[in-house]
């Protein structure tokens, strides 16, 4: 198995079989994130690719794995291409329980509803899509290259296609400025969408980051632990996504929450008051990723 770089994938991905089919992120440019810095995007050799699965299907092909197409957004692959590499999944490890892969809402709103829906068709079971937040202000300024509805239409597309979607929030991206916003604006955006997978992080900055200019230099305020837990309370309280799994146990959380929406929001909300009483927040060096 050939990688070229740190492979990062989704928390839930952990025991999966990853595929590196992209290098890099196709934007990044967020300012936040600093995952794919040192790569410089491209799509990986089709003969490449296919030699990785050979050699990992000698090893797997007979087990009831789950399968994650890597690098930031490999759903930017031409469709042709990526039905391709579908179809070898299907040939070389056939009791895959599910393939999945990153894919940013431009690469989503690129493709049509019809091609979605061959990608489906052919073994794409779920795509993670980083929203960050459901705020326009706050997307304007990580510039994260898509818009709150866009965001929106791409996650339906993907709805409407069949494809299962998981969206990911970054508690504390806005600062003190845009707390309130950032919570109220997200759970709009959720309740919209309606996925079935929820996760929220909490911010943590790379000095290497552009945005943590703005920290040193005080334009953008980093929220405080108690912070965090009334933006995630405004979070809870504004939500109508019924029936979507929600994670907030990431090792970046400062209070760590898992549930069903909307059935376990109040349970929800009383683990965050009691935190809150009892001041019994993550430690800052409990939060190391």
């Amino acid at each position: 198995m050939n990688y070229e770089g740190i492979v990062y994938r989704p928390p839930s991905e952990a025991r999966s079989l990853i595929f590196q089919i992209t290098i890099g992120c196709a934007h990044n440019n967020c300012t936040f994130c600093t995952m794919y810095r040192g790569k410089q995007f491209s799509i990986r050799n089709m003969d490449d690719i296919r030699m990785d699965f050979e050699e990992m299907a000698s090893l797997y092909a007979n087990q009831r794995l789950r399968i994650f197409l890597a690098d930031g957004d490999a759903v930017i692959i031409p469709t042709d291409k990526l039905l391709t590499i579908l179809e070898w999944i299907k040939e070389l490890f056939p009791y895959a329980q599910r393939v999945t892969a990153y894919g940013a809402p431009r690469d989503v709103l690129y493709k049509s509803i019809d091609e979605l829906k061959e990608l489906n068709a052919a073994g794409l079971d779920m795509v993670y899509m980083g929203a960050e937040s459901g705020d326009d202000n706050v997307l304007e300024y990580i510039n994260k290259d898509a818009t709150s509805n866009e965001i929106v239409s791409a996650a339906l597309k993907l709805k409407e296609a069949g494809i299962k979607t998981s969206i990911t929030l970054i508690s504390g991206l806005g600062g003190y400025e845009f707390l309130e916003s950032h919570a109220v604006k997200s759970a709009q955006l959720i309740s919209k969408i309606k996925p079935e997978y929820v996760g929220f992080l909490t911010l943590m900055i790379d000095k290497d980051a552009r945005i943590y200019k703005d920290i040193k230099e005080g334009r953008l305020k980093l929220l405080s632990p108690e912070d965090v837990a009334y933006e995630m309370e405004l979070f809870l309280k504004n939500i109508d996504s019924d029936g979507t799994i929600f994670r907030a146990n990431h090792a970046s959380n400062y209070i760590s929450l898992k549930g069903t929406l909307n059935a376990d929001i109040d349970k929800m909300l009383s683990q965050i008051e009691k935190i809150k009483n009892n001041n019994s927040y993550k430690s800052e060096y409990l939060r190391g990723l």
